[in-house]
């Protein structure tokens, strides 16, 4: 009954592609399709488009003759000329060839590192089924009846398909090119002859991922034209490489991920056969392919990419997957003259503004969504977390500043891909930070919080953005997360994703709210999951303000993930940034029942927090007095602290123990849960303290340094007194010098109208202030709105008169005896 159901929300044209594929599989394993075996040499000749090679009788000797000396279709420029795309990267990386070669002769040896597994073996011969962290071999069955998301059949099925994507070939490539040692072309066609004898058409797990064809397809290219002047290189190797390359692109048009995973499957998918069509002409049926490949990349741009930049999957491992698919698409179409529409260029620059602005101050990256561990072609030899290769590219391909400042060098990568003279541009470009140091990505969700583009510049990355779409298979339960650096050092992190299928319990909890820094209710998640891919209940973020200014950025957003609860629950999450400061974050709950609370801080697993105990709360400061690090405070009625031993997961496959700590309260009715994050520099004394202070109709809280006395209030939208301050803004944060406490040095006001400074009206407007900074400049103050900058005399006791009268002002001048003392400024 629940399979009619599902048919009959299907369209006819998910029908109609389903039901083909189906067909094609069932007459597959009836063994009825030509496809399910390797052409015979001249079945294989008749495939070939006769008039672009001149004559019909073509020896395979002749073929890979062909393939070596042709001139057209044009591959990446480093391959134009191997003896200076090789000096180059002698001269610019001179440590770089040693650990390239290091880890070519431990392939050699049988040693392989993927993902985020160390010298994994496979047997001897490679054993291109089994999975060697379970034991578990996958069944030499077609691929249509394996189960390759059942750990009991396949173990990880992401180890197994890492190897048979066969992106190892270019690390010995390169050690062949920086060598000449043929060892690495001996054991480059020992592999691929081994791969193709212990994986016939159709036949094993190696075939049931329509993505794994696509990277293997473009693994072989790449290898070919890293290895065709090689001795090793024979024609009875070649030609059958050329039939299984025929039978992969068949296999993806057939089984293209239209319908069954519509994201970087199928846009992967259709890069593999554009790389097949375009650099393999010779086949009658290749236009079809690269034109295939073409309008699928092309029609997925306006879905794929959201209007900010921001891949559709909420993932930022799967949006470096998108950056990287779309740069080779455009380079292979620039090199052979293929036009693209201008959506393409437009779109790779939204893509790359986004992982420049997402790029922490040590040059990673955080993992928010799932991390899979794997790359379109492994070209360098960068963290799994450091995206910045894509920049020096994006950076010399669009001669952008920007992208090389936040890239910093010239990556490996990019000599491959653009060749000498693609680094000679990158050299050329004079850097200069990104415009903006702050900012918000509204389709995605996400909000950039930092102060500046230097390595010890404050970071904060916010989720407030859909689940992710359709079934939300590479979503995390997260919900308004966070992940933080401070003075530069990343320190609170998305503990990544670890595995897929290897262990449903590991699966769960990476994904789960506790495992980031979020907070959950009754011990509950935000969104529950139903299987690896798929969930049970996913959570809606909503943005209700963002504000960013040159002192301060504030964001404030809310979820519905536990609406589901019985009596439901309200979430909402505000964060104060005062920049070269400090974060203040209101996390309120609203209910009508008892609720446990608890906010989430996972450390990456290089730091070493302590939990110290102070007069008015509980602190969690780092260990260390040298580097930068964190002090936590947290507020809340009998809020308590505890330590958890977590695991952060910095690749695919890898998991290291790390701290977490949890600060939990119970609430009913309407609870604030108040946390300051200061970042501290590592000198002694360097972090202020902060402390609760009485306050009546909200919360108020002091934050003493040495040289100031900061005065923060939290309300909602009611008047928070104070000995000193009244105020009925929903934030007011005032800093008073430690030498003068009588009238503050600078004001940060959201959404209010009064100001009192013991007892005494400073400011009122008629109307609701969105946001008010202020700094004291002599015996005025330097004031900013939304209206406008103005230089202003306290008090001030009708604001809106101040601006009514402001462009009068502008023409006279500053009034003398004027309360207001009216400067423009405004920019």
């Amino acid at each position: 009954m629940s399979n009619l159901k599902r048919l009959r929300r299907l369209s006819l044209d998910e029908l109609r592609v389903r039901g083909a594929q189906a067909l094609h599989s069932f007459t597959e394993r009836r063994g009825w399709s030509s496809l399910a075996k390797l052409p015979t040499d001249q079945a294989f000749l008749e495939l070939l488009d006769q008039n672009r090679l001149k004559r019909e009788l073509w020896s395979a000797r002749e073929l890979l003759e062909h393939f070596q000396t042709r001139s057209e279709p044009k591959f990446f420029p480093s391959f134009a000329d191997r003896e200076t795309t090789v000096s180059e990267f002698k001269r610019r990386w001179p440590d770089a060839d040693q650990r390239i070669v290091e880890k070519a002769n431990r392939i050699v040896a049988g040693k392989f590192d993927l993902l985020g597994l160390r010298n994994l073996s496979f047997g001897e011969p490679i054993d291109w089924q089994l999975e060697p962290v379970s034991g578990k071999r996958a069944p030499l069955a077609h691929w249509s009846r394996l189960n390759y998301l059942d750990a009991d059949v396949s173990g990880d099925k992401k180890i197994v398909w890492e190897l048979n994507r066969h992106q190892y070939f270019m690390t010995l490539a390169r050690g062949y090119w920086l060598t000449g040692d043929e060892r690495y072309a001996q054991t480059f066609v020992a592999h691929l002859s081994a791969w193709m004898d212990q994986n016939p058409p159709k036949l094993g797990i190696n075939w049931a991922s329509s993505l794994e064809v696509a990277f293997r397809s473009i693994s072989w290219l790449w290898a070919f034209y890293f290895f065709k002047d090689s001795t090793t290189l024979k024609s009875r190797v070649f030609m059958p490489a050329l039939k299984y390359l025929y039978l992969h692109a068949r296999h993806l048009e057939t089984y293209l991920s239209t319908y069954f995973s519509p994201n970087t499957h199928l846009t992967g998918e259709a890069l593999g056969l554009f790389y097949l069509g375009a650099l393999l002409p010779e086949f009658r049926e290749a236009s079809r392919w690269r034109e295939t490949g073409r309008r699928i990349l092309v029609e997925q741009l306006a879905r794929h990419v959201k209007p900010d930049g921001v891949y559709f999957e909420q993932s930022s491992y799967y949006h470096r997957y998108t950056t990287d698919f779309y740069t080779h698409f455009l380079l292979l179409s620039q090199l052979n003259d293929a036009s693209l529409p201008i959506e393409v260029e437009e779109k790779l620059k939204l893509l790359l503004d986004h992982l420049m602005y997402i790029t922490r101050p040590d040059g990673t990256t955080p993992f928010f969504g799932d991390d899979d561990g794997g790359r379109l072609v492994m070209l360098d030899q960068r963290g799994s977390n450091d995206f910045r290769a894509a920049l020096s590219t994006g950076a010399a391909l669009f001669h952008r500043p920007d992208y090389k400042y936040v890239a910093g060098e010239a990556a490996e990568e990019t000599l491959w891909l653009l060749g000498a003279s693609g680094l000679a541009d990158f050299d050329r470009l004079k850097p200069a930070p990104p415009p903006k140091q702050s900012v918000a990505f509204k389709d995605g969700g996400y909000y950039v919080m930092r102060d500046g583009w230097t390595p010890t510049s404050n970071y904060l990355l916010l989720d407030c953005g859909p689940h992710g779409m359709s079934n939300c298979g590479h979503a995390h339960a997260d919900a308004l997360s966070f992940d933080l650096a401070a003075r530069g050092r990343t320190l609170l992190v998305d503990p990544g994703t670890y595995t897929y299928t290897g262990s449903k319990e590991m699966r769960d909890w990476f994904r789960s709210s506790m495992a980031h820094n979020a907070l959950t209710v009754d011990g509950k998640s935000s969104s529950i999951p139903a299987g690896p891919f798929s969930w049970e209940s996913i959570a809606q973020g909503e943005t209700k303000a963002w504000i960013s200014r040159e002192r301060f950025d504030y964001f404030e957003g809310a979820h519905d993930g536990y609406a589901r609860l019985h009596p439901p629950v309200a979430h909402s999450r505000g964060v104060l940034f005062l920049k070269n400061d400090y974060w203040v974050i209101r996390d309120r709950v609203v209910s009508d029942g008892r609720r446990k609370c608890e906010l989430w801080f996972h450390f990456d697993s290089s730091a070493a927090p302590a939990l110290e105990t102070t007069a008015d709360s509980y602190a969690i400061l780092n260990e260390s007095t040298d580097a930068a690090g964190l002090q936590i405070a947290g507020f809340a009625a009998k809020g308590a602290w505890r330590k958890e031993e977590a695991a952060v997961s910095h690749c695919y496959g890898e998991r290291q123990p790390a701290p977490a700590y949890a600060f939990s309260a119970t609430a009913k009715g309407t609870e604030n849960l108040i946390t300051f994050l200061l970042p501290q520099t590592g000198a002694p004394r360097s972090t202020p303290r902060v402390r609760e202070i009485e306050a009546i109709g909200g919360q108020a809280f002091e934050v003493v340094s040495e040289s100031a006395q900061d005065i923060v209030m939290i309300g909602s939208g009611s008047r928070v007194e104070t000995a000193w301050l009244a105020s009925d803004f929903e934030w007011t944060w005032a800093r008073f010098s430690s030498e003068d406490g009588s009238i503050p040095q600078e004001l940060v006001l959201i959404g209010g109208q009064v100001l009192e400074l013991q007892g005494r009206e400073i400011l009122r407007s008629g109307r609701r202030i969105n946001y008010l900074v202020a700094s004291r400049a002599g015996d005025q103050f330097r004031i900013e709105t939304d209206d406008g900058v103005l230089d202003l005399r306290l008090p001030i006791h009708d604001f809106d008169a101040v601006f009514a009268n402001r462009q009068s002002a502008i023409g006279r001048g500053p009034q003398q005896g004027s309360p207001a003392g009216v400067v423009d400024n405004r920019q």
